[in-house]
């Protein structure tokens, strides 16, 4: 491979694996700006990745980082009910990276990009002490209308399409034992590593009249629970039953091995990027029927008290700035 030594290099390499063009982007890199056009609102959102933050090289792949720098964005995208359509691309490259990382890295981000049909539009590059990466991503509605978090009322079921708990177990298995994880706990340590998206299933929620708000489940239960029912109106709690019986069987293996509550550890989660919401309790099982994977875990209340398995939970989830 030929070596990096410049910033052309790397939008040589970028080049290669991303057009610059589209319907939807008029202008490509290379300008001070793109120019977008489009008749139709869009959703946007912006996430980082930051070496030794959100990922560790000793046990991510340069094509784990490609991929999961870019699926956390698109699942913001898919929590709104809406069709990614591009994104913009910052990196943070220190001198000490080898050349031989960037290829694989490239190569699966644009595999994502193009099973859901983003445009990479432009983005930056600086040099730096760690990797990092932005992501800038937007999309447009693709069931009629965006879903936001909330709007939702006493009795109506809280739901996931995805699973609680299988990416937090893949993380401490990680930290705990490197690669040697992915043996004991194959499918949690996946989980983490590349979180599968739900854009389709997405836009089928956005699509039906009983989904009431949504949101992606990204710092877990504990954190993101009180978030969606911070933006409903008035003063909204929560009963959540978890039992094992719903529950991964790495994870209920894995809090076994530790002594602790596989169902509060599930709880607790993090990094799941399932969708998470809330649905009128006429029409949950409609949709249950006709969305895979969408399962009830409780329903609002208006008691302003979250409730875990009938015990109140009071205790804070994943904070990047808590001590």
């Amino acid at each position: 491979m030929t070596k990096l030594n410049s910033e052309q290099d790397f939008l040589t390499l970028i080049d290669r694996y991303f057009p610059s063009e589209n319907g939807h982007v008029t202008l490509g890199r290379g300008d001070d700006c793109s120019i977008l056009r489009t008749g139709k609102d869009l959703c946007i959102s912006k996430d980082l990745f930051l070496e030794d933050v959100h990922f560790r090289r000793s046990y991510f792949s340069a094509a784990d980082i490609g991929y999961k720098s870019l699926a956390v964005n698109i699942s913001d995208i898919a929590a709104m009910g809406g069709q990614p359509c591009g994104f913009a691309l910052g990196l943070i490259v220190p001198s000490s990276l080898e050349n031989e990382f960037w290829e694989p890295f490239f190569q699966s981000m644009s595999t994502l990009a193009q099973q859901h049909g983003l445009i990479l539009a432009g983005g930056d590059l600086s040099g730096g002490q760690y990797l990092g990466i932005s992501v800038t991503v937007w999309g447009e509605s693709a069931g009629g209308r965006f879903l936001s978090r909330g709007n939702a009322g006493p009795g109506d079921v809280l739901f996931l399409q995805g699973p609680a708990g299988m990416a937090r177990t893949g993380l401490l298995a990680l930290e705990e034992s490197g690669l040697e994880a992915a043996d004991i706990y194959p499918e949690c340590v996946r989980t983490h590593l590349r979180p599968p998206m739900r854009v389709a299933e997405g836009i089928k929620l956005a699509k039906s009249p009983y989904v009431k708000g949504m949101m992606d489940l990204s710092d877990g239960l504990a954190r993101d629970l009180p978030r969606f029912l911070g933006c409903c109106e008035g003063n909204m709690g929560a009963e959540i039953l978890l039992d094992e019986s719903q529950l991964h069987e790495e994870i209920v293996r894995y809090a076994k091995s530790k002594s602790i509550s596989a169902t509060e550890h599930a709880f607790l989660g993090g990094e799941d990027y399932a969708l998470f919401g809330a649905v009128s309790a006429a029409g949950f099982e409609e949709l249950a029927a006709q969305i895979p994977g969408l399962h009830q875990i409780g329903t609002i209340t208006g008691d302003n008290k979250i409730k875990l398995n009938g015990k109140e939970y009071t205790a804070g989830g994943f904070d990047h700035f808590s001590s």
